[in-house]
């Protein structure tokens, strides 16, 4: 029999805003996080150790992200149409058997090329579908003034297995090998699948047939359009994701061969980013802006710091400072913009406006990648980091500009069916909460 001293004894264990669904989802997204983040690794030693080179891994790199993009759309407005945890776990199961498969082959023999693409392609296609469900999903199980805690301790745990699972699974790799770190990471897609068939949909209201899948896309776009705080930022982070991706996954690697002694103080700066994500969900426990994509738009400034400090270049210990303070910087921006979706969008359609976010925050970053080589040789290495830093500071003030993006206020209720007027300067955005 439970006594009031034990059902306190929860309570103060778990926070009321941490309900069963939240408590599954976070667990969930440790256990995939702890997989996936060493299996990337894993995926380009086996690409290296079947002979292939740095072009083959882009080859299958470039596999994973082009169904991402390709089905982003439609996997958000799926997620809008049957219940979300069923797609959650579909995605997990596809997941499961691509990593499972790629594992496969990998530990019985020499994988060809085409195979790991394919594997690859099928991963990224998992992701498009179970990327919009899931955030749609996490949003819909948070209410109330304290949803902005609940992102900041989500994000706080997925960073933190990530960083986890990377050097975990670079350990691994390095004692059991790359297919075994693969075969871990299909475990943990299993494992995480089964925690989020658990889910509860109930609360979520029925969603009443629509036109069909066209008609859904149509009815995401005009809500996507019409906020003009949501688009200028998408927008914004289009082109900042892309060149702090040209600048780091690029140029940094390069700059610390041939600037800072090598890949170790690169993996150093890489390091106190992780670090400070961590730090930064941690503030966000506690900071609630009262002008969210104010104190939000504000923190993207930092971003601009690792492209100067690779310029310049900065010795390690001041790069590990900046990237430490970039990835406070970030977390800051993402839990206020994670916390304006959910108070703004209504519920049913969060998982069509969280595709529109993804597939504009991920549509540019190959290209960019691709871009980064040329425009080295074109203008030099230093001219175009210091670029990287000019285009971000530049687009970060042009959406301060926006009014929407100034008065959005923070609310203590979600706001569930608001239509998309109330996003204008007129409506509720410029209210206070």
């Amino acid at each position: 029999m439970t006594s009031p001293a034990d059902v306190g004894l929860r309570r103060a264990r778990r926070p009321e805003w941490a309900g069963r669904n939240y408590t599954l989802l976070t667990a969930a997204a440790v256990v995939t996080n702890l997989g996936s983040q060493g299996a990337l690794i894993a995926a380009a030693f086996a690409v290296l150790e079947s002979g292939g080179d740095a072009g083959d891994v882009g080859l299958v790199a470039a596999a994973r992200t082009v169904p991402l993009v390709l089905f982003l759309l439609v996997g958000g407005a799926l997620a809008d149409r049957l219940p979300r945890h069923r797609v959650m776990v579909a995605a997990n199961s596809l997941n499961c058997l691509s990593q499972g498969a790629f594992a496969a082959l990998v530990l019985t023999g020499e994988p060809a090329l085409w195979q790991m693409m394919l594997l690859a392609g099928l991963g990224g296609t998992g992701h498009a579908f179970f990327s919009p469900a899931s955030e749609g999903m996490l949003m819909s199980s948070v209410s109330g003034d304290q949803a902005g805690r609940a992102f900041a301790l989500y994000r706080m745990a997925m960073h933190g297995a990530g960083i986890g699972g990377a050097a975990l699974g670079g350990a691994l790799i390095a004692v059991l090998g790359a297919g075994w770190v693969l075969a871990i990471d299909s475990v943990a897609f299993l494992i995480a699948g089964a925690l989020r068939a658990f889910l509860d949909v109930g609360h979520i209201p029925a969603r009443e047939a629509g036109g069909g899948m066209l008609a859904d896309l149509r009815d995401g776009w005009r809500e996507f359009t019409g906020r003009p705080w949501l688009w200028a930022v998408v927008t914004q982070f289009a082109v900042v994701n892309a060149v702090v991706t040209a600048a780091e996954a690029v140029y940094g690697p390069l700059v610390a061969r041939d600037e800072l002694g090598g890949p170790g103080p690169w993996g150093l700066a890489l390091a106190a980013f992780g670090a400070g994500t961590v730090g930064g969900a941690l503030v966000m426990m506690r900071w609630r802006p009262r002008r969210l994509l104010l104190a939000g738009s504000l923190s993207v400034f930092p971003l601009a710091l690792p492209s100067a400090g690779l310029a310049v270049p900065l010795p390690v210990w001041a790069l590990a400072a900046v990237m430490f303070l970039t990835g406070v910087s970030i977390e800051i921006f993402g839990v206020s913009w994670m916390t304006a979706l959910h108070q703004e969008i209504p519920e049913e359609k969060l998982s069509r406006i969280s595709a529109y976010d993804w597939l504009g925050s991920i549509g540019m970053v190959p290209l960019a990648a691709a871009l980064a080589g040329p425009a080295e040789s074109a203008f030099g290495r230093t001219s175009a980091l210091w670029g990287c830093s000019a285009l971000i500071v530049l687009l970060t003030a042009a959406v301060l500009t926006v009014p929407d993006v100034r008065r959005l206020t923070r609310r203590t209720e979600k706001v569930t069916a608001a239509p998309v007027a109330s996003a204008s300067a007129e409506g509720a955005v410029g209210r206070p909460g």
